[in-house]
């Protein structure tokens, strides 16, 4: 069940709302150091809000005619809200409106199980970002 007073917006390029989301997550609590890449530049992204508060986000971009989700993250004192579900699905929507039918991510291996509860299977060997246990993984719909 979905947190209803939280508002999901669908932006075709980064703001400062997601830079704070993802650097709260991704970089002070989990240390990584290369958060922000070129792909920030070719991606729409999926901000929720709570009232004007920033808690949620992740990026979809295409490459070589598939569409990648990636730096799909939500603020510790949000977690545990369904709102990972949430970005998920409204992932699944923004794809199928632009005519795809799956979509792949290269997930970190502690949160391989989320995904796979969501309808993700894994491909592939793991490998590493950042010195972090990633694979990939594919939802098609």
């Amino acid at each position: 069940m979905y947190n209803t007073s939280m508002q999901v917006e669908v932006l075709n390029k980064i703001n400062e709302e997601i830079k704070y989301v993802r650097t709260q997550v991704f970089m002070l609590e989990q240390g990584f150091k290369d958060e922000f890449d070129d792909l920030d530049e070719i991606s729409n992204f999926i901000l929720i809000k709570d009232s004007d508060k920033p808690v949620g986000t992740c990026r979809i971009y295409v490459e070589n005619n598939k569409y990648i989700l990636g730096r799909l993250c939500v603020v510790k004192d949000y977690r545990k809200q369904h709102l990972g579900k949430q970005l998920l699905d409204a992932a699944q929507s923004l794809v199928l409106t632009k005519g795809g039918h799956s979509i792949h991510l290269h997930a970190q291996v502690r949160a391989a199980a989320f995904y796979q509860n969501n309808g993700y299977q894994s491909y592939g060997n793991v490998d590493q970002d950042e010195g972090v246990d990633h694979i990939w993984m594919k939802k098609t719909f």
